[in-house]
């Protein structure tokens, strides 16, 4: 028997038979825990993500204080987080950095012209509290601060 006659039944018996409902009942099973699971990751790489941003904008915003402090009478600005008069736009180019999910500022715990403590609540840790409508009441949970360095 030739290969298009195998073709032709087998063409004609899927045509007469069908899925049974198991078998799309399986399938569609399958399919909805591939997408849970999806979603699941992807939840979880965008919180690292915003977190790392997080990390990444405190090291950079020290980084424009401390230079600050080298060039300026080895003092920091006055005025508390984000005194964006002193620091742009020679320090800080962009501005003061804010919460990539919240959009507020990160919260200055302590400041003066000697010393400072800049913190960030971290997502991945499951107690991030900051909404855009708590900006000015929310403390962070300081998961992760920097601090002056001199």
């Amino acid at each position: 028997m030739s290969i298009m006659k195998r073709l032709v039944r087998f063409r004609d018996r899927l045509r007469r038979d069908g899925f049974t409902l198991m078998e799309l009942l399986i399938v569609i099973a399958i399919i909805g825990i591939i997408i849970a699971v999806s979603a699941a990751s992807y939840s979880t790489v965008q919180k690292r993500s915003r977190d790392s941003r997080r990390q990444g904008d405190l090291k950079a915003f020290q980084n424009a204080l401390e230079q600050y402090y080298s060039a300026n009478s080895a003092s920091y600005p006055a005025g508390g987080y984000p005194n964006n008069g002193a620091l742009q736009p020679t320090y800080l180019p962009n501005g003061a950095p804010l919460d990539p999910k919240s959009s507020c500022k990160y919260k200055d715990v302590t400041w003066t012209t000697s010393a400072y403590t800049v913190c960030a609540d971290l997502e991945s840790d499951g107690t991030f509290i900051c909404t855009p409508t708590t900006c000015d009441t929310c403390a962070p949970q300081q998961d992760y601060c920097v601090s002056s360095l001199q």
